[in-house]
């Protein structure tokens, strides 16, 4: 509970959203899925799953990090039957809490990597970061292979980032699991005294980056993809650069899910889970999220290099959870 200590401020909001999507009642006739993420995401997978399987699902959509706070708060009596989050921070905390069940041989058909090691959770895409580039400006050769060299003099002004996005906040923990509390707050010092830019969203970096407003920007990949579906590939002038497998910002990380203990629908809980590990589910985030399919042997989307090629530093995924000491952090360095 500690480590989710910010996110339960907000419960009263997340208690206000749900009170927009009708009763609840758990062990009823639905299985109830609390989804940290996007319904435009979420909502055409869920009804797919319906058609197939004749299961009915109650859906209820709120930030990650408060759908998982108010997991814990609402403890053994929690209406939740599935929880699908965003990040695998969310999942670590709900594992740590023994809030998850055991979901035995379904997490097999993901890498080890990717999923608890306890089988409490399994991931179900993945997502990488990378730096895009603008390259009228800048050589691929000439963007640096570490974030840790963007606090340069060389990159003074020139690098975009959203500090208050959840994505960025878990690269930033991931930093902080594998470097240290005092090597990351140096970093986001030299940083953020180098006059990185703060954009508002993932998307505004990208857009910054392809106006030559600033030179490079800390992204995940699947925003270049969506964008060059959007306009074409040919058309854009911003590239992405994905950064060698060891470097904090080449950090992989999953959106996956896990199955509360003491549900009354257990048995439709984890059909949900198989399904969202089968071909057609894997196929959906690949081509509509542009996100790296972690199951059914499905291959990424074209031009995405192999996972294995960009698999990101070795850490648990689970040890994300710590997103308070990162906030507290990121507000002592003054990057928030």
């Amino acid at each position: 509970m500690r480590r989710l200590a910010p996110a339960l401020t907000a419960l009263a909001v997340a208690l206000a959203l749900t009170a927009c999507v009708g009763p609840f009642a758990r062990g009823g006739d639905t299985l109830t899925v609390y989804s940290g993420r996007n319904p435009n995401l979420v909502d055409p997978v869920l009804d797919r799953f319906t058609e197939e399987t004749g299961i009915e699902v109650e859906r209820r959509y709120g930030g990650t990090a408060e759908l998982a706070a108010q997991i814990l708060e609402e403890g053994g009596r929690t209406r939740a039957d599935v929880f699908f989050a965003q990040d695998a921070g969310a999942l670590g905390a709900l594992a740590k809490a023994d809030r998850f069940a055991d979901l035995g041989p379904l997490v097999d058909a993901v890498a080890d990597r990717y999923r608890a090691d306890d089988g409490s959770w399994v991931g179900v895409s993945g997502r990488a970061r990378v730096i895009a580039y603008n390259d009228r400006k800048i050589r691929e050769a000439d963007v640096p292979d570490s974030v840790l060299d963007l606090t340069g003099p060389q990159w003074r002004s020139r690098v975009g980032f959203a500090p208050t996005n959840a994505s960025f906040q878990a690269f930033v923990t991931g930093m902080r699991v594998l470097r240290g509390e005092e090597r990351t707050e140096r970093w986001l010092r030299d940083f953020q005294q180098n006059d990185a830019q703060e954009y508002d969203s993932n998307v505004a970096v990208l857009e910054a980056v392809e106006r030559g407003e600033v030179d490079l920007g800390l992204i995940n990949h699947y925003y270049w993809f969506e964008k060059a579906k959007e306009v074409g590939a040919d058309e854009l002038h911003v590239q992405v650069k994905f950064l060698a497998g060891a470097d904090p910002g080449a950090l992989v990380n999953v959106a996956g899910v896990g199955v509360l203990k003491g549900t009354k629908r257990d048995a439709d809980a984890r059909r949900l889970v198989s399904f969202l590990l089968e071909r057609k589910a894997q196929t959906y985030f690949r081509d509509v999220t542009f996100e790296y399919p972690l199951a059914a042997g499905v291959t990424p989307f074209e031009g995405l290099p192999p996972l294995s090629d960009v698999a990101g530093p070795q850490i648990d995924l689970a040890d994300l959870d710590t997103l308070d000491e990162t906030l507290a952090l990121l507000e002592k360095t003054g990057v928030t």
